[in-house]
């Protein structure tokens, strides 16, 4: 499963300008106007997949959704999202990026109040039939709905319902698009080039990579590898989940069979040069399902193929 983030910004920010520049021409999906893919660049990866002469190389990635414009019902397609970039107008000297991030972070409470509000509706009609439970719920969300009405997130209420899909839980990252940040309608013109080339005309890193950073650090991620001769890959994890939940987001197949898993630093697998040297030197071990996943491990999950 890849990364999800969604764009959110006020009219001529520059979000639509982002969502190019970190998708580029053709990694838009077919169909989806607004939905495109970001590949997140990662340099242990080539010398990984060198090492086990791979085949094929696959980065890890971004899901990217712009949506064109704000409102509850707009801002809805994102409840489901890990993240959201939240595009600012520092470039125009028209506006001013505080008061349109405030006015962003209200737009995502109203959001957030009418998908209570709904939920709340929907639960006090079912509560009619005198369950317990939902009579129970019914008086969270009311609860919940003051909350929001009183223009706090919902960040700040603690555990709420599963069912809920709140907006204002989520990490937002600013992207301020302007001399403060990042120029993005620059950013568009050197996405056209090279990337040698366009390294010349940068102070710093590209706006991928100064994205893909800051959503690591918002989420608090870590990249983890499988290395075969067939296919070498990265994927992103929060840190401190499993080699459990590692091995459902590659499979929901071997996450079921899961029996252990083979865990080896890339930079260990690197020096040894293939994997059976790797365990020669005794710098590979086993670990069961509990296991926290590190930043930089090369896994490979055994499993029994369910029947």
């Amino acid at each position: 499963m890849s990364l999800e983030v969604g764009i959110v910004g006020l009219p001529n920010a520059g979000k639509t300008t982002l969502f190019t520049v970190l998708t580029g021409a053709g990694a838009q999906i077919p169909g989806k106007e607004h939905v495109g893919m970001a590949t997140i660049e990662d340099d242990r990866l080539a010398k990984v997949a060198e090492t086990v002469t791979a085949a094929k190389i696959t980065p890890a990635t971004i899901r990217l959704v712009d949506v064109p414009g704000t409102g509850a019902q707009l801002l809805g397609n994102l409840r489901q999202v890990d993240a959201l970039l939240v595009v600012l107008d520092d470039w125009s000297g028209t506006r001013n990026p505080d008061d349109d991030l405030e006015t962003l972070r209200l737009e995502l409470l109203v959001a957030d109040g009418e998908h209570v509000a709904r939920r709340l509706e929907r639960v006090e009609k079912q509560a009619k039939s005198g369950a317990p439970e939902l009579k129970a719920e019914a008086d969270e969300l009311r609860r919940i709905l003051a909350h929001v009405e009183s223009e706090r997130p919902l960040s700040e209420h603690g555990p709420l319902p599963p069912e809920l899909e709140p907006l204002t839980t989520k990490p937002l990252v600013e992207i301020r698009n302007g001399p403060s940040g990042i120029d993005l309608q620059l950013e568009a013109e050197l996405a056209e080039l090279p990337e040698e080339e366009a390294a010349q005309f940068r102070d710093g890193p590209s706006a991928l990579a100064d994205v893909v950073r800051r959503l690591f650090e918002a989420l608090d991620l870590v990249t983890f590898f499988t290395a075969g001769d067939r296919e070498t890959r990265a994927w992103t994890l929060r840190r401190g989940q499993t080699a459990l939940e590692a091995a459902e987001s590659i499979h929901s197949d071997i996450a079921r069979g899961f029996i252990r898993c083979e865990v080896i630093r890339w930079d260990d697998l690197v020096a040894a040069g293939s994997h059976a040297e790797a365990a020669r030197r005794g710098l590979e071990r086993l670990e069961g399902k509990t296991y926290a996943v590190e930043d930089g491990d090369v896994l490979n999950v055994r499993f029994s193929p369910p029947r």
